[in-house]
């Protein structure tokens, strides 16, 4: 099920509410039933029988968790039960995610003929994946009260704002709020509010940009501008699109007294490929800060060597989490290569005190990396950096360019302005002046979302793209 659809928003989402606060109200457990049926609900909308792999997954990792709680004192147990964690829901993952990439990849290299299979990709399994890991890392590490209710780990790791999608929610983030949330008018507002802004994210501009993204990778562009135009529509299209869906997950959780952490902190605007990964999918980043990058040692190694090697192992493990394409692997380690670069020469503190170019020089790295993200091969990929480049042999400019651009010309502009921080100062602006914000505000919320619903109603162009992650 789509939150941009007609079905979430008249159906699913208004009976959910209504159960919640008014059948539910007084019973807490009450509440949490509703809530995970839901979430079970809403996962096994498309493709009943993903819910099964989800449920399989819960009942390990519950079990994990009491084991782990119950051999505290044992710390080789407690070792060799984390070890099966991690064996099994990479395992679990490489199953349904990475095994038939594998295989064929094996058969190009070997000429073999291994037959493939053709298994079908659970939606989010790389989310909810890392949500059950995380869920007995912590009670591992003291972070979070292990849940000897197992109904209380399935509405943690299904819970369905975040589940397909992200942000990846920490089980220290909200260990406490499955029991001891507690809801205010003033969150529901909120939430309410967060989610039409991300609806307008996702559906005004994400998928508008999608057209001239898709115009152009689809169909090897003719020209450089239009390889240009093309890099920066996925560019706009891959922020609002996965930051509009975080921004939704976030909106949801408030209505329902749950608080995520922020997943975006207007990334298009750093001064380096660090500072731009502190601000890029903050969720999956701190994962693989805390789960991976610090217990290899982080930064505080004794040689370069070392750090060389802990910043690989993450990036590596980054681009694969992506999907199961060389090209996420290659799009990985191009971020190894600028970051090591950065750490070990100082650069990125360096450049970060420019202004200008430091913007320009992550900027453009960002929109090349983007490329090859959305490319179908590595060979595609340096084709069209060729084309952006003129090395192709291609005009430098051809009415393709206008022919697509013009119908979404102001999307694009709204695309460029709010990817900077423009909707706080103009906010900030309003309150300092005292301005009516209030009546300002509650009227651009009901645009966006009156809107919205009018392009999700006319049916347009709806992909998301990290329901395939």
């Amino acid at each position: 099920m789509l939150f941009a659809s007609t079905v979430f928003l008249y159906v699913f989402l208004p009976v959910t509410l209504i159960l919640y606060y008014t059948v539910c109200k007084k019973s807490r457990r009450a509440q949490n039933i509703l809530l995970l049926l839901s979430s079970l609900l809403f996962y096994a909308w498309g493709e009943p029988v993903f819910v099964l792999i989800m449920i399989a997954s819960i009942v390990v990792n519950y079990f994990l968790g009491l084991l782990i709680e119950k051999n505290r004192a044992n710390k080789g147990i407690s070792r060799l039960i984390i070890a099966t964690t991690v064996i099994f829901n990479l395992s679990f993952l490489f199953v349904f995610k990475y095994l038939g990439f594998t295989m064929r990849l094996f058969n190009n290299i070997f000429t073999a003929k291994l037959n493939v299979p053709d298994i079908a990709l659970p939606i989010g399994i790389s989310f909810f994946t890392f949500q059950a890991m995380s869920y007995v890392f912590d009670v591992y590490r003291k972070k979070g009260k292990v849940q000897k209710n197992i109904l209380n780990v399935a509405l943690y790791i299904s819970f369905f704002p975040q589940l397909i999608a992200g942000p990846i929610v920490r089980y220290q983030t909200i260990a406490e709020q499955i029991n001891n949330r507690r809801e205010t008018m003033d969150d529901i507002t909120k939430g309410v509010c967060r989610f039409i802004i991300g609806l307008g994210k996702k559906v005004l501009i994400a998928n508008n940009m999608a057209v001239i993204a898709d115009a152009a990778f689809e169909n090897q562009p003719q020209s450089t501008a239009f390889a240009w135009l093309g890099a920066l529509g996925y560019t706009l299209q891959i922020y609002y699109d996965f930051c509009g869906y975080s921004d939704m997950a976030i909106g949801l959780g408030k209505m329902f007294g749950f608080h995520f952490n922020e997943n975006f902190n207007y990334p298009y605007i750093s001064k380096s490929v660090s500072e731009f990964w502190r601000r890029w999918h903050i969720s999956l980043g701190t994962w693989f800060r805390d789960y991976v990058y610090f217990p290899l040692g982080g930064s505080r190694v004794k040689s370069k060597s070392r750090l060389v090697f802990n910043l690989f192992v993450v990036w590596t493990l980054t681009g694969i989490w992506h999907g199961a394409n060389l090209t996420f692997l290659l799009w990985g380690l191009g971020y190894f290569v600028l970051l090591t670069i950065e750490k070990l020469t100082g650069l990125g503190k360096r450049i970060e005190k420019t202004n200008f170019i430091s913007r320009i020089y992550t900027l453009f790295f960002v929109i090349i990396g983007w490329v090859v993200f959305r490319s179908d091969s590595i060979s595609d990929a340096f084709n069209y950096i060729g084309t952006m480049f003129g090395l192709n042999g291609c005009a430098l400019f051809a009415p393709e360019v206008w022919y697509v651009l013009q119908p979404k010309l102001l999307f694009l502009l709204f695309g460029v302005l709010f990817s900077m921080p423009l909707a706080p100062y103009i906010s900030q602006k309003l309150k300092t002046e005292k301005k009516p914000y209030g009546f300002i505000y509650s009227l651009l919320i009901i645009t966006i979302f009156i809107l919205s619903v009018a392009f999700i109603v006319k049916g347009t162009y709806n992909p998301f793209i990290y329901f395939n992650f």
